[in-house]
């Protein structure tokens, strides 16, 4: 089987390397491609054996499995341009979530599936989330499961959850990324820790964190209760934390919504238009 990736970026890259790393296929087994092919070229410089093509129909043309890792108003673009390549035997695989597999599935004859990777994946771990298309081979099913099981949990999910689901997994690590920073930084400023020493801290803290979830010792609740003592330090930060976050996620979410529902209407647009 030969995969395409068309789209080198943040999250092409990030698919590249965990499906290398993760020994789900084989250098050899798999072309790439991007705009700016220097970006594609530099993966070749880590995995020599891997292919590059010059475009997205050169790309196509080779691929059984093929992964769509453009922006979301791309992706139209891209399919009218490989869509001679794509025949029923083959797989068409976009990784944006406001592009539904209903919508590719009306310019496409091939097999359909979206999957939204995590930056989690690139330490083949995480979730990934699945959705296929009502016309996808049972076959395609099945290899799609194998190979995202070597680097992530597949998790398949009703349409109606694509962006909460996404924001948990795949925006998730960087709103945490983004509270672990101020959490680290008012630590400076209200002690005599230094940035270095308390991102360590923080940073080990979270790795174990997970591993104490991931080994199944305690749930989010019974850990902070574990660690929370009755009159204790803890629970007096704790406190704050229930004084002062207020409102704050249901407001992330609320912006992530309402950013989404934009990106639905441009995509639409450009589906109905054909």
């Amino acid at each position: 089987m030969k995969i395409g990736i068309i789209g080198t970026g943040n999250m092409g890259r990030i698919l590249v390397e965990a499906l290398l790393d993760g020994k789900a296929v084989s250098p050899s087994s798999m072309i790439i491609t991007n705009r700016t092919i220097a970006k594609a070229m530099a993966l070749k410089d880590i995995y020599p054996r891997l292919r590059v093509g010059g475009n997205a129909s050169e790309v196509a043309s080779q691929s059984d499995l093929l992964f769509i890792c453009v922006k979301p108003l791309d992706v139209f673009k891209i399919i009218d341009e490989i869509h001679p390549f794509l025949d029923e035997n083959k797989c068409l695989v976009s990784i944006t979530s406001p592009i539904s597999t209903s919508q590719i599935e009306t310019k496409v004859s091939c097999s359909v599936a979206r999957i939204i990777p995590s930056i989690t994946n690139r330490a083949l771990s995480g979730v990934s989330l699945i959705s296929y298309g009502s016309n996808c081979q049972k076959e395609w099913r099945t290899v799609i499961e194998h190979l995202m099981k070597k680097i992530s949990v597949p998790v398949d999910i009703d349409e109606k959850i694509t962006r909460v689901a996404s924001d948990i997994v795949s925006c998730g690590p960087a709103f945490f990324s983004y509270l672990l920073q101020a959490f680290i930084k008012a630590a400076v400023k209200e002690t005599e820790i230094d940035e270095k020493t308390a991102t360590i801290l923080t940073s080990e803290m979270v790795v174990g964190l997970g591993e104490l979830l991931k080994q199944q010792h305690y749930t989010l609740p019974s850990l902070q209760a574990k660690v929370c003592v009755k009159g204790g330090i803890t629970g007096e930060g704790i406190k704050v934390l229930e004084n002062e976050l207020g409102e704050i996620f249901e407001h992330l979410f609320q912006a992530t919504h309402s950013k989404f529902k934009e990106d639905l209407e441009k995509v639409e647009l450009q589906f109905t238009k054909q």
